[in-house]
């Protein structure tokens, strides 16, 4: 496989994407660590009841704040963005395995999940940055491949902590950080910086006054901050969602772990369909369906959750493919109708502003737990994709 610039050929390996990936799935199994081994973290360590949304909240706001710094400082331009991911990689799994180490209190292990957050700051965009750099036509399909293997990244604790060999939950953290360590090595090892690489511009925090000027962009943007009021709401309070209905259907014997991991898991296939489907289709008609469907899905998750567990788990299927499926269609569609001089700018204000709703909605179900059931939990982000679909109308109009 060749790739053309200017008048020389550049020889692409048929390997390089799967590295790419593979690298990307091991890096980014880091984000959902905490949130897999809670239960037996929140023994061990007494945890106060509001742990979940914390816990989960630290990373976010480790992330934003990772991306910002990177960008103020263009790390991935002034340097390798191959060497940023090693580094990213290794740091990040030593501060995932040192709440195995330090004392068992809960201020230590807030801090280790926020600098976790920071460094998968220089592990998923920085991920997207390199495999830019060797796909220049093909790269939709190439995102919807990565950020499907972000989303199996981010279920791949709970698959750990599925399987029956009694590891406790040290056990499960320390694998995971030496998975991404060597997701980190793999990719620097295999994958040197590609032929479209090039230095961004400088980051513009100005870029807040302009972009927003756009109408495509505006559209774009609140489509995708919809879409993240939902998502990681989803994957961090689905094993609670799921463990409810389990109790109340008596169905106590299924593995709550594995089951966690599958409708997290199927989000890649989300992801990956929808990179295929973009050339018939297009973004914004792919990104605005899937939205659909997953809004509809919280709207109906109280009616679902007194069905059959069979009818159950299909339903959570169904909404683990299109929650997550949206999100490469999402990036793509800010990356093209941002204003062409600030694009890099614009994609880490709307990154950030968009991991900073996440961590609001995350909040929000931790607080409004204490005062109803479960099953009505999630009714609280059908606002997200609601006003996500709204917002895409113009986008939708054009294709």
């Amino acid at each position: 496989m060749t790739a053309d610039v200017g008048a020389a050929k550049i020889t692409r390996p048929r390997w390089l994407l799967l590295v790419i990936i593979i690298s990307q799935f091991a890096a980014t199994s880091l984000w959902f660590a905490g949130n897999a081994v809670l239960a037996d973290l929140s023994q061990d360590w007494q945890l106060p009841p509001n742990a979940l949304s914390l816990i989960t909240s630290a990373v976010q706001l480790g992330f934003i704040s990772g991306t910002l710094v990177f960008a103020f400082l263009a790390l991935p331009d002034r340097f390798s963005p191959r060497k940023i991911f090693l580094i990213c990689a290794l740091a990040g799994a030593v501060c995932n395995a040192a709440i195995t180490l330090l004392p068992p209190t809960y201020a230590c292990l807030l801090l280790c999940r926020f600098l976790v957050g920071f460094f998968l700051a220089g592990l998923y965009p920085v991920g997207m940055k390199i495999a830019a750099g060797w796909y220049q036509r093909g790269l939709g399909k190439a995102l919807g491949f990565l950020v499907g293997a972000l989303v199996l990244g981010t279920a791949f604790p709970h698959l750990l902590n599925s399987l029956d060999v009694g590891w406790p939950w040290q056990a499960v953290i320390i694998t995971v950080s030496l998975l991404a360590a060597g997701g980190g090595m793999l990719l620097y090892r295999y994958v040197p910086d590609g032929p479209y690489h090039r230095q961004g511009a400088p980051f513009d925090p100005k870029a807040l006054a302009v972009m927003f000027r756009s109408a495509d962009f505006r559209a774009s943007a609140f489509g995708y901050f919809g879409h993240m009021w939902e998502l990681y709401a989803f994957f961090a309070f689905l094993p609670l969602f799921l463990a409810a209905q389990l109790r109340l259907s008596g169905q106590q014997d299924l593995n709550l772990s594995f089951w966690v991991f599958l409708v997290i898991a199927v989000g890649s296939i989300g992801c990956a369909g929808g990179g295929y489907g973009v050339k018939l289709l297009g973004s914004s008609r792919i990104a605005s369906a899937q939205l659909a469907v997953s809004g509809l899905c919280c709207l109906l998750s109280p009616l679902a959750f007194l069905a059959p567990t069979p009818v159950f788990l299909a339903f959570l299927l169904l909404w683990g493919i299109t929650v997550a499926g949206d999100s490469p269609q999402f990036s793509a569609l800010n990356a093209q109708n941002a204003p062409p001089a600030l694009v890099g700018s614009a994609l880490t204000i709307t990154n950030s502003i968009g991991f900073a709703i996440t961590t609001l909605s995350i909040l929000l179900l931790g607080y409004l737990l204490q005062f109803i059931a479960p099953q009505y939990l999630f009714l609280a982000l059908v606002p997200g994709p609601l006003l996500g679909v709204y917002s895409m109308r113009s986008l939708l109009r054009k294709a």
